[in-house]
């Protein structure tokens, strides 16, 4: 698939209320939304997708995503199936992490895993982002 990262972020959209996870050495920040009304900025350091909400602001410098990846794992919390989508540096580590946000554990909203399936065979369990010409 030769899409562009910010193809894909657009497309993020059907995914519903997301839980966006980005882990640090020293720290793990979690915020929950859907990813909407993205804006871009290409600045001297790359080309960065944007979001503000009421509750948190959103930057994702895209030239630094090599892949992204599709992964279903058992919940730590319960006896249920998680969804998430990695987006992966050149160290081949989550530089940022999307789950499927449930209400009660195990409970997605109506047709949100279908629509991370439906991502995910239309770009493949694991896919190289083509480079964003311009913004």
């Amino acid at each position: 698939m030769s899409a562009t990262l910010k193809e894909f972020l657009e497309a993020c959209y059907t995914l519903s209320t997301l839980r966006l996870i980005v882990t640090s050495s020293a720290a793990v920040l979690e915020a929950r939304g859907p990813l909407q009304k993205l804006f871009y900025a290409e600045l001297p350091k790359g080309k960065y997708a944007n979001m503000h909400t009421e509750g948190f602001e959103f930057h994702l410098n895209m030239d630094a995503i090599k892949q992204v990846k599709f992964e279903t794992a058992e919940s730590k919390r319960g006896n249920f199936a998680t969804y998430a989508v990695r987006f992966l540096d050149e160290q081949q580590q989550p530089a940022l992490s999307l789950f499927l946000q449930w209400g009660k554990p195990g409970e997605y909203e109506p047709g949100q895993v279908e629509a991370w399936q439906a991502l995910r065979e239309q770009y493949g369990e694991v896919w190289e982002p083509a480079p964003v010409e311009g913004l």
